[in-house]
């Protein structure tokens, strides 16, 4: 089993690093319907493993200079973003404990990622056609930031594809930039619910290996998908994108009719 979590952490961090879908939105519904974990265990060891190849990227990226958003407009968002991850995490609880049920509570969360990933993909394909925008309001900016932070923390896989949509939207940035920039909101919005989840005494049981194991992936997918990153045209990694989102629909699709059984 080991092996399974380092090849899908692995895999799906290469693809989250490149993308900047942080890895998550695939570790998330590909476990479920491997279904050796509940959904609540699952959820955090995604997390913990989408915070350990963000905090490698936005590092490495930050030592780079490489481009995302300006420095105001990106403190904003991960401001946003931290304070949205907060709320999140209250939203998962909460659910968790009114439904009492793991698969509920994965249900729920297969069909808000279903609804997530056939927008963006909707949206990717007809973007040529979409005017996009160029926010600089504080507020809005903030807002922004703290409803992806809100949405990565309660579905555990970092916010992912809908990052990428409302960056290409209200910021008009490039399939790269929005990328870097998108690994940078996942960063402060998944440590913010991890942190909570820590002082809450929420932590599920798991193997302790499991952890160790998923961390180890989640960087070393890290580290291939940003070096592969600079190696790829921006046409590519749109098309990787489009291709990793038709996957995950099919994927969540099966999940939702798993659970429901």
């Amino acid at each position: 089993m080991l092996t399974l979590f380092l090849l899908i952490c692995f895999g799906a961090s290469v693809l989250g690093s490149i993308c900047g879908i942080g890895g998550g939105i695939i570790i998330k519904p590909l476990l479920d319907a491997f279904g050796v974990l509940d959904a609540a265990t699952v959820s955090f060891l995604s997390g913990v493993t989408v915070l350990s190849m963000t905090a490698y990227s936005v590092v490495k990226n930050k030592e780079g200079g490489e481009p995302r958003v300006d420095k105001k407009t990106g403190f904003l968002l991960a401001a946003g973003a931290a304070s949205g991850g907060a709320a999140g995490k209250k939203v998962f609880s909460l659910v968790l404990l009114y439904y009492k049920n793991a698969d509920k509570l994965g249900l729920i969360q297969a069909v808000c990622l279903l609804a997530v990933t056939v927008g963006t993909l909707f949206y990717t394909l007809k973007k040529e056609r979409i005017r996009t925008m160029h926010v600089t309001d504080p507020a809005l900016c903030f807002g922004i930031g703290f409803a992806l932070g809100m949405v990565s923390s309660f579905l555990g896989i970092g916010g992912g594809p809908l990052n990428l949509v409302v960056l290409f939207f209200f910021f008009s940035l490039s399939a790269k930039s929005a990328a870097k920039s998108s690994l940078y909101i996942i960063f402060f919005s998944q440590c913010t619910s991890l942190v909570l989840t820590f002082l809450g005494g929420e932590i599920p049981q798991f193997e302790l290996s499991l952890l160790f194991v998923m961390i180890l992936g989640g960087i070393g997918g890290g580290a291939v998908g940003r070096f592969l990153n600079r190696r790829i045209s921006e046409k590519a990694v749109g098309r990787l994108f489009i291709m990793v989102m038709s996957f995950m629909i099919l994927i969540s699709t099966y999940n939702i009719v798993k659970f429901k059984g």
